[in-house]
């Protein structure tokens, strides 16, 4: 998996990674949580509201988010585009910043008063999108339990659940209801877009930055190249009378499962001939025992030499098909004289 056509999950990968280096390192990390008593309460710093969601509290946090992200965020991207992402993304973050200081206000006495930091809303409304849009690619059962390729993800989604209880399973809750509302058409959500100006802001200054990325190339070293299929035509006995000067051939079924091509009865001896499989590998197919196999006769070499004999003009090809579709010597020197 690549960041092709997923710019905006690069991008916030990237923010998130900065913005909790610096955090770190500039030892701020205590600025960014959210807390009801006294941050916000007593000292009014509501702007923890605007900041919170961008920077994680720890190391561990922080890989995690990014392996989900990974994991889960370019394959939504692609399913979106990265303008509906960007818009879902930014929409899930505002709705849900501003449920968890509703939910501050309202389980303060209940024992919630600290949120911690991060975008955990964010990564499970993503979740949920992942459920709902992205199919299964495979199921196993444990027990009498069935699961998807899709149970590692959220095992793994879970540890930031147990971060720092009940703030984050209390922001987890509210990033699945974020998404869960953004994929119901409650309040029209989805047609929620940015401004041109930001978008040509966004391609001019923002995405230099990021940087494209191009989607990998398949390597098609040990893949054979396509040939063209031949030309499949209805096997039909012609009773017109043939032009003059032209030898034409009759009947022809298909001689074997490998061998799709069937010969039209105007086309030439030739053309039969060019289109009919090499004396190799009748014979490989002779010893492999592949002809015996698809149900094709297998005819003897005191068969080919008799009907060689008989008819000189043929070539070797036609008399090993015109043997092959027949029952015996008798039935294929009818079939060679009524194509005379």
């Amino acid at each position: 998996m690549s960041f092709a056509h997923a710019p905006v999950t690069k991008g916030m990968m990237l923010g998130f990674g900065i913005g909790s280096l610096l955090a770190s390192l500039f030892d701020i990390k205590y600025y960014f949580h959210l807390q009801l008593v006294p941050h916000i309460s007593r000292d009014h710093q509501y702007w923890r509201l605007l900041v919170s969601p961008f920077v994680l509290g720890n190391s561990s946090d922080l890989v995690v988010v990014e392996l989900v992200l990974y994991q889960v965020s370019i394959q939504i991207e692609r399913a979106f585009g990265s303008l509906k992402f960007f818009s879902f993304a930014a929409v899930s973050t505002a709705i849900s910043t501003l449920l968890s200081f509703i939910s501050l206000l309202a389980f303060h006495r209940l024992g919630l008063n600290y949120m911690p930091s991060g975008p955990l809303s964010l990564i499970f409304s993503i979740l949920y999108q992942y459920h709902r849009v992205i199919p299964d690619a495979y199921e196993f059962r444990i027990g009498m339990i069935d699961f998807s390729n899709k149970i590692f993800v959220y095992i793994l989604a879970f540890h930031l659940v147990l971060t720092a209880p009940p703030g984050s399973v209390v922001a987890a809750l509210m990033g699945v209801f974020v998404g869960a509302l953004y994929r119901s058409d409650m309040i029209n959500l989805k047609t929620v877009r940015p401004s041109p100006s930001l978008q040509r802001f966004a391609s001019r200054y923002i995405l230099p930055l990021i940087g494209s990325t191009n989607p990998p190339r398949r390597d098609n070293r040990a893949l054979p190249d396509d040939a063209p299929s031949p030309q499949t035509v209805a096997t039909t006995r012609s009773t017109s009378r043939p032009r003059p000067g032209v030898r034409t051939s009759g009947p022809s079924a298909s001689i074997s499962q490998q061998s799709p091509t069937v010969v039209h009865p105007r086309l030439s001896l030739s053309n039969a001939t060019a289109a009919a499989p090499s004396v190799l590998n009748q014979w490989v197919d002779e010893l492999t025992g592949r002809g015996r196999a698809s149900g094709v006769r297998v005819p003897t070499s005191d068969e080919i030499t008799q009907l060689s004999s008989m008819f000189p003009e043929a070539s070797r090809d036609v008399v090993l098909r015109t043997l092959q579709r027949s029952s015996n010597i008798e039935d294929a020197v009818e079939i060679m004289l009524s194509e005379q």
